[in-house]
Parts: structure tokens; sequence; C-alpha cells
């Protein structure tokens, strides 16, 4: 896909910010569209379809998040990438929105270059995903990467993006020990800067929600499924 075909939605209530981030951004060729508020996120976002989603976190008639979760109900929006911006970095506030189905996090201020560089990892995954296994089954455990569906025992269970990825790549080879920085670059992308914290608060989530014992920590090393 060329820069021109990729549409980014930017979305933030200071029109500072949206001002220097769009024009960063469209300086590289990329269709730009902005959004002030969360009701307007989620009314531009169903309409414009963009690839990338960049989302303020605290924004006034509905902060971020409540946009982010319903912007993933949208099955049209499935395949669309959210990642905040905002100047919180608490880990509450992380886990919140990556709870809410975001795939990654932006920390500002934010320097002009480097943004640009994390938003070219981010959306070098559009590429990656065209040559993948659809389907993986180990056990009782199916996870559909065409549909984005993990089964359990015959149950369905919705996974926000970021899990799906990580529980994805960790089951492609059951019992692979897969290095921190492997998993970085390849969920995350080798360009974006996550936080320390970033794999381990994902694998406690995949932890809760497919099992404890299916994930083995490799202190030092990094983390592989069990099979």
């Amino acid at each position: 896909m060329k820069k021109r075909d990729i549409k980014i939605l930017l979305v933030d209530d200071e029109p500072d910010i949206l001002e220097i981030v769009g024009y960063n951004l469209s300086s590289q060729g990329y269709q730009i569209v902005t959004a002030e508020n969360g009701i307007e996120a989620v009314k531009k976002a169903k309409k414009e379809k963009p690839q990338l989603i960049i989302l303020d976190v605290m924004m006034p008639e509905m902060d971020g998040i409540e946009a982010c979760e319903l912007i993933r109900k949208d099955p049209d929006l499935s395949d669309t990438i959210i990642t905040f911006l905002t100047a919180r970095g608490e880990d509450y506030s992380q886990m919140a929105g990556f709870d809410a189905g975001a795939d990654d996090y932006i920390t500002k201020p934010i320097k002009p270059k480097v943004l640009v560089s994390k938003v070219k990892a981010l959306l070098r995954r559009l590429k990656d995903e065209e040559h993948v296994e659809d389907v993986i089954k180990i056990g009782n455990l199916t996870i559909n990467r065409e549909e984005y569906k993990i089964t359990i025992k015959g149950d369905e269970l919705v996974l926000p993006r970021k899990e799906f990825e990580l529980l994805y790549l960790l089951a492609t080879k059951p019992n692979k020990v897969f290095k921190r920085e492997e998993i970085l670059d390849k969920v995350w992308g080798n360009e974006v800067v996550v936080g320390g914290r970033t794999i381990d608060v994902h694998i406690r989530k995949l932890r809760e929600k497919i099992g404890d014992k299916k994930f083995k920590t490799i202190k030092g090393v990094g983390y592989k499924f069990v099979d």
C-alpha cells in the first residue's frame, strides 16, 4: 500500500497538536483527517475507515478510551491500527488503553522524526499481515487470524488486537522461547518505542484469559507458549 493511499485519523482537543502532528505526517504523503473529541472521532472513523488512528485520551464530550471501545465494536474497523497519544504516562492509563483495544501508546511531547518513524513502524504491520497462516489449532485452542477470533473448548473469546498478535506469535511455534527483542520487533515493530513493561502487561492479561500454565517466563530472556 502506497503512502498516498493510507489514511490517518488524528484525534486531539488541542488545535496545536493537530496542526503539528498533521503537518509532519502529511508532509510524508499520508492522507490526514482530524477530529477534536471522541464523538467526532467515532463518526469520522466509520465514515473515512482510516488505516491508523492516533487518539488522545483526555478529551471533552467523550474520552479516548470510550471512543476506542466504540470503534473496536465496528467490524469494518477491525483491522484499523489504534495508538493513543497522551501526556499521561501512568501504568493505569496505558492498561486502560490496551484493554479498550488499542495497539500502542505514544507519550507526548514527542519529536517529529520519532513520531514519523513510529507511524511507519505501525503501518508496516499492514504489509506483514498479508503473509500469515490463517488458523492455528493447539489442543482445545483455535486461533483464527483472518477473523481475529479465539476459540477455547468451543467458546469464543475476543481479545484486544495486541493481545491477539502476541498470542498468535507465541502460538506459531509452541515451546519455542521468543526473546523480548523479537517479540517487540514482530508485534510492536522494531522502530516502536514502548515501555519496558508492555510485554509483561500483555502476558499477564493473556494468562488471565487463556490460562496461566500456557505461558512460561524465561527470566532475563523472554516467553514461550506451552502446548
